[in-house]
């Protein structure tokens, strides 16, 4: 199933997409029709909260809409598909991304240097380019904004504290049933789904906290004001290898990057090996992916201005478009 979170008549609907997302059946509506219960149907944590049954119930539902509870995919508006999810733990999957960061943070440092040959020397002495080999231990996350999630096509206001604004390209798994204490093995039982995730920063204010703390205790902040998900959650049956999809970018139409998710160090199974160890993770949770390598500004050199508008695609589950804006900045 690709299953959208959308809006009509002013109110939140949930919704699947057919005929090649051209098409959005309503839920509640068909069900309704059907003369089944509606409240697995009320939004995307209803539905998925509803569990197995309530699935395979709405697989049924989108296999034959009646006329009556379709509509064109142009006349409504999409919103985040899961507005406001349980959780929101954004991971650091993608090893290439901190050798890109890393190298893109020396190339800065050395350009501005007296003298570029020593302190390039100095950097590659240093260590600075590697990966630490504290990484490969175990997956480290943060705790992100639930409360700061905004869907396809809306703008992301840039921070008024921030002159500095980055998109982060990433992808995210939806937790579908509780779990705790879950193997590896058994974790991608838990997977309801896939969705793209713009892990939005404000790069100034997330290095100014990190340097301020003493112990590089994190983003604070920085990341602390947008999440960007969508279009869509492609439930996990729909997706064969989820471990072997084009990421790319583009900004202003024009492509700045392409990765892919087979680059992951850390699966997503992985992560709710770790995570479930002594807690329990709830339906409707994200877990961020982290940002694959090459997928921000900080790594490529762009430099995003007011007015600039960043797509994100993940293969098999579509294009996340937002448009940045600056009241702030002239």
């Amino acid at each position: 199933m690709r299953l959208i979170t959308y809006e009509w008549q002013g109110k939140e609907r949930l919704g699947a997409w057919i005929d090649n997302d051209h098409q959005v059946v309503d839920l509640a509506h068909t069900a309704g029709i059907a003369h089944a219960d509606t409240a697995p149907f009320a939004s995307m944590l209803a539905l998925i909260e509803g569990g197995s049954e309530s699935w395979d119930q709405a697989r049924v539902l989108i296999a034959d809409p009646p006329p009556a509870a379709l509509y064109a995919t142009a006349d409504v508006r999409l919103l985040a598909p899961l507005p406001r999810p349980t959780q929101i733990r954004d991971c650091l999957c993608f090893p290439d991304h901190l050798r890109g960061a890393a190298a893109a943070q020396a190339g800065r440092i050395i350009a501005a240097s007296v003298d570029p040959d020593a302190t390039r020397a100095e950097i590659e002495a240093s260590g600075m380019l590697e990966v630490p080999a504290a990484y490969f231990d175990f997956p480290v996350y943060y705790i992100s904004n639930r409360m700061a999630v905004v869907g396809p096509d809306a703008d992301v206001e840039w921070p008024p504290y921030s002159q500095n604004i980055d998109y982060e390209m990433e992808w995210a798994a939806v937790i579908g049933t509780p779990c705790r204490g879950v193997d590896a093995k058994a974790a991608g039982a838990h997977i309801f789904g896939y969705t793209v995730f713009n892990d939005w920063s404000a790069r100034d204010e997330q290095m100014r906290a990190m340097r301020a703390s003493g112990a590089n205790l994190g983003p604070a902040r920085g990341k602390d004001f947008c999440n960007g998900l969508g279009p869509c959650i492609v439930t996990a049956d729909e997706i064969a290898d989820p471990y072997a999809l084009a990421m790319t970018v583009r900004i202003n139409g024009e492509q700045v990057s392409r990765g892919s998710s087979s680059t992951m160090h850390y699966k997503f199974e992985d992560l709710i090996a770790f995570l479930s160890a002594g807690t329990t993770l709830y339906p409707g949770e994200i877990l961020g992916s982290g940002t694959v390598g090459g997928g921000c500004a900080f790594e490529t050199g762009q430099i995003i201005r007011p007015g600039d508008v960043i797509e994100l695609d993940v293969e098999s589950i579509g294009t996340l478009r937002n448009r940045v804006v600056a009241p702030h900045i002239a």
